[in-house]
């Protein structure tokens, strides 16, 4: 797959749905009733998907302000890197508290990225739909993994490169998985 000194997209691996259990349940029973839903998102829980070797998790609360997340993500030994907004869609309007979350770099675990969202705004429906859209469609799959190659090997060493065309790509596999969720009836539930 792509290899560079920074961004590596690999080919999919088997163990990322058990690696991904193993911090669910520390982040599970750290958070307690903190945590509303421990999702597996991005490409590491698509499938098939080629990814870099990171495990992201969308950790799902009611209340990012809530000063009892912050010392309980502190007692998990992670670090909250602040408030931060997502990337907004083209069209999405300016409502920016809608794509608000919480970053958090945890302990020594296996690389990780947690994104604490708050239940019910739009960048958490983003993440779930997104991930199970391409769970449906593997055109999609590659076509987004196409993508994610190209861009790791034309700026391998630059992250803001490769988020600033990464980025709208996905808000067009997201126009698709739009029309797939009302043809389906897609829910954000159960937990996965």
């Amino acid at each position: 797959m792509a290899a560079s000194l920074g961004i590596v997209i690999r080919e999919y691996d088997d163990r990322w749905p058990a690696e991904f259990e193993e911090v669910a349940r520390l982040l599970r029973a750290g958070l307690g009733g903190l945590a509303l839903r421990v999702d597996h998102i991005g490409s590491t829980s698509v499938p098939g998907l080629a990814a870099t070797d990171v495990i992201d998790v969308q950790v799902s609360v009611a209340d990012l302000h809530d000063s009892r997340l912050l010392r309980a993500l502190e007692e998990l030994g992670a670090t909250d890197t602040g408030l931060r907004t997502d990337h907004v869609p083209a069209g999405a309007g300016r409502e920016f508290s809608a794509w608000e979350k919480r970053y958090v770099r945890p302990p020594a675990w296996r690389p990780t990225h947690v994104h604490v969202r708050e239940v019910g705004r739009a960048n958490t429906r983003y993440a779930l739909l997104f991930r199970d859209y391409l769970r449906h469609s593997p055109a999609a799959a590659a076509a987004y993994a196409e993508v994610k190659l190209a861009l790791a090997r034309l700026h391998p060493d630059d992250v803001e490169a490769y988020y600033a065309v990464k980025d709208p790509a996905c808000d067009l596999v997201m126009d698709a998985a739009e029309r797939w969720a009302q043809q389906t009836g897609w829910s954000q539930d159960p937990e996965r």
